[in-house]
């Protein structure tokens, strides 16, 4: 199953959104996106997930990193994509808050596992 995530970067600080009580990972900072739904391209998937959860008008472009993330039942390939804020109000619904934080700063941050391969990844 593929998932998506946003790469958000702005004056140098990067868009990252902590999983709020209830949902998987809760707790676990990461960059935003969600799962691909049948006949979407990644960039589709990502706009749509990022406008469902956040609010945002946004285009997607370059992949930049992808990596496996292991699961029990089914194993998840997470293409994280550049992405520019087109429009909206940030909002929150399966998170319960966001920050802009730093190359530097990211690492301080509890990241879900598959969102700090990312931040390894050369293309970062």
């Amino acid at each position: 199953m593929i998932v998506t995530c946003a790469i958000i970067e702005h004056e140098g600080r990067y868009l990252i959104c902590r999983r709020a009580l209830g949902q998987n990972l809760a707790g676990y900072w990461e960059f935003p996106g969600g799962k691909m739904e049948p006949g979407e391209t990644v960039e589709e998937c990502l706009e749509r997930e990022l406008f469902e959860e956040l609010g945002i008008r946004t285009r997607a472009s370059k992949v930049i990193a992808v990596t496996d993330i292991p699961g029990k039942e089914k194993k998840y390939r997470l293409m994280a994509l550049q992405t520019e804020i087109l429009g909206g109000k940030l909002g929150l619904t399966v998170h319960d808050a966001v920050e802009w934080a730093s190359k530097d700063e990211l690492a301080s941050y509890k990241l879900a596992p598959a969102d700090l391969n990312i931040l390894k990844d050369e293309n970062f």
